[in-house]
C-alpha cells in the first residue's frame, strides 16, 4: 500500500451532550502534522492536558471505551475515532470541553459530516500500515465472545452478534471496502435492552441519553405500566410499545442496524492500534472490552514486529554489563543450571546476555552423542534467565527475589544450537510489570540468525526467609 496519510484542512466544532455525565460538551476537530495520530486534549482542565488515543491507555469499558493518562480521563470516544478511521484519516487533535465525548444522535453519522464539511487534505508521508502477520485471537468462552483477525490483502469487517433475544435474532453485519463506511455503517445508532434502562440510571448513567440517539429494544413482554415508570424515571414523555419490540418513536434505518453498530464501534476501538492495520477481522458478540484487548494484542505484535528488525551486536572487546560474579550475585542459580554468562546492555525495559557453549556441556552428553545439539527447554531456560536479571535488576535486593514461569506462549525453534555457538538473548518487556507480574518478548540469536523466539510470563516473588 502506498498511499498518503491526511488529516483534516480546517478546524470544526460540533456541541452536543455526554451520554453518561448528561453534561453539554463542545468537541473541536484540528488538523495534525504526519505521524501525529489521534490525541485528545482536555480543554475544561488546567493546563489543557492531552491523552494518546492508545490501547494502553483504556481504563475502562463498561458502557463505552475510556482513556486515562496521567490521571485524566476521556470517555466515550469509539464514535468519535470510528469516524476518523472509517474515512481513513490518520492525524487530529481532537479537543473537548467536558469529561466524554457528545453522543451527536448515538452514531458517527454526524462527526463524518463535519468531517467531511472540515475537508480532508492528503499529507506528504505514506500510511504506515500494519499488515497482520499472522491470526490474532481475543476469547472469552464464558460469554461466547470471539474476534480474530486474520492476514488478508485490506481491511474487512464480519460481525455476528447474538443476545439470545427473539427481537434481535442472529444479526450479521460485514463491510468489505472501508469507502463504503460513510453510506453503509456510520449513520448505525447504538442500541440499548429495555430491561437494562433503570439498572443503568440508577448507576449513574446514560443521563444524557434519549430515545433519539438509541434504539432501545423490548426483548419480552413488558406491561405499558413498566414504561411509563421508566419513562418517568428519565424525565421524558410516555410512548408505546410497537409490535415488532421496539419502541415506536424510531424506525430502524437498516433491518441490521444494531449488527452494523457494533461494527462501528469495533472500528472505534481498534483504532486505538495506533496505526491502520490490513487484515480481515471476524468477531462473534464483539463488546468494547474483547476489542480493546484485541488491540493492545496487536500493538504487542506491532512492538514485535518492529523487535525482530533489531539484532543485537555483540562486541567482545567492551566491558559486560554484569560479568558471571555479578551475576551469581542476582541469580541463585548454580551450575549446571546457571545459563548466562554475561549481560552486555541492560536498560529499564529490555536486557541482552549471552551464553558461551563449548561441548563440555553436560547435556551434549546425552543430546545427542553423535549429533549434539543444545535442548530447546535448556534455551528457554537461559532466556527466562536473562530475563530474571531484567526484572530483579529494578529491585534494591535481588538477592531475596526469585522470578517463576507463570507461562510460555507461541514458542518458536528456528535453527540447531550447537557446541561453538555463541547464543544471544535478547529480552523486552512487552507491559508494565503489575503486582509481580512480567510479560516479555524473548529472542535468542546466533550471530545475525534468530534460532528462537517466545513469549514469557513470570511471577516475582519475594524469598522466604
Amino acid at each position: 500500500m502506498s498511499d498518503k496519510q491526511k488529516t483534516i484542512k480546517k478546524s470544526i466544532s460540533l456541541t452536543g451532550r455526554g451520554l453518561h455525565s448528561g453534561i453539554d460538551v463542545k468537541i473541536t476537530f484540528n488538523p495534525a502534522p504526519e505521524d501525529h495520530g489521534f490525541k485528545f486534549v482536555r480543554t475544561d482542565l488546567d493546563g489543557s492536558p492531552v491523552i494518546d488515543a492508545l490501547a494502553e491507555n483504556v481504563v475502562d469499558t463498561s458502557r463505552g471505551t475510556t482513556l486515562e493518562q496521567n490521571g485524566v480521563r476521556i470517555a466515550t470516544i469509539e464514535h468519535v475515532m470510528a469516524a476518523f478511521t472509517g474515512l481513513e484519516i490518520d492525524n487530529a487533535l481532537i479537543e473537548i470541553k467536558g469529561p466524554e465525548a457528545p453522543i451527536m444522535g448515538g452514531s458517527s453519522k454526524m462527526f463524518v459530516d463535519a468531517i467531511l464539511e472540515a475537508g480532508i487534505l492528503e499529507q506528504d508521508k505514506v500510511r504506515d500500515y500494519f499488515i497482520i502477520p499472522e491470526k490474532i485471537i481475543f476469547s472469552d468462552e464464558e460469554n461466547g465472545v470471539d474476534l480474530m483477525v486474520y492476514p488478508d490483502d485490506h481491511l474487512s469487517y464480519n460481525i455476528l452478534i447474538d443476545y439470545n433475544s427473539k427481537t434481535l435474532g442472529n444479526q450479521y453485519a460485514i463491510l468489505n471496502n472501508i469507502s463504503d463506511f460513510s453510506e453503509e455503517i456510520s449513520m448505525c445508532r447504538t442500541f440499548v435492552f429495555f430491561h437494562e434502562l433503570e439498572a443503568l440510571a440508577k448507576q449513574g448513567l446514560i443521563k444524557g441519553g434519549d430515545l433519539d440517539n438509541a434504539i432501545v429494544i423490548m426483548d419480552r413482554v413488558v406491561d405499558q405500566t413498566e414504561v411509563d415508570r421508566v419513562a418517568d424515571l428519565f424525565n421524558k414523555p410516555h410512548i408505546e410499545v410497537n409490535s415488532e419490540g421496539i419502541l415506536n418513536n424510531i424506525e430502524l434505518r437498516f433491518p441490521n442496524e444494531p449488527a452494523r453498530h457494533k461494527l462501528l464501534d469495533i472500528m472505534g476501538d481498534l483504532a486505538l492500534v495506533g496505526q491502520p492495520i490490513i487484515g480481515k477481522v471476524v468477531a462473534t458478540r464483539p463488546g468494547h472490552h474483547a476489542n480493546t484487548e484485541l488491540a493492545k494484542k496487536i500493538r504487542q505484535e506491532i512492538k514485535k514486529t518492529k523487535l525482530k528488525k533489531q539484532v543485537p551486536v555483540y562486541d567482545p572487546t567492551q566491558a559486560p554489563v554484569y560479568d558471571i560474579n555479578q551475576i551469581k550475585k542476582m541469580l541463585p542459580h548454580r551450575y549446571p543450571f546457571l545459563l548466562v554468562d554475561k549481560i552486555i546492555y541492560l536498560d529499564d525495559h529490555s536486557i541482552v546476555g549471552l551464553k558461551n557453549l563449548t561441548f563440555n556441556e553436560a547435556f551434549f552428553q546425552g543430546h545427542f552423542p553423535e549429533e549434539p545439539v543444545m535442548p530447546g527447554v535448556l534455551q528457554v531456560e537461559a532466556m527466562a534467565q536473562v530475563g530474571g536479571v531484567l526484572v530483579l535488576d529494578q529491585v534494591e535486593d535481588p538477592e531475596n527475589y526469585s522470578t517463576y514461569f507463570l507461562k510460555i506462549d507461541k514458542l518458536k525453534f528456528k535453527r540447531k544450537v550447537v557446541p561453538g555457538d555463541t547464543i544471544i538473548f535478547k529480552m523486552t518487556m512487552t507491559q508494565p510489570i503489575r503486582r509481580g507480574i512480567v510479560a516479555m518478548f524473548g529472542q535468542a540469536f546466533v550471530a545475525d540468525k534468530l534460532v528462537m523466539e517466545g513469549e514469557i510470563t513470570a511471577s516475582v516473588v519475594k524469598n522466604r526467609v
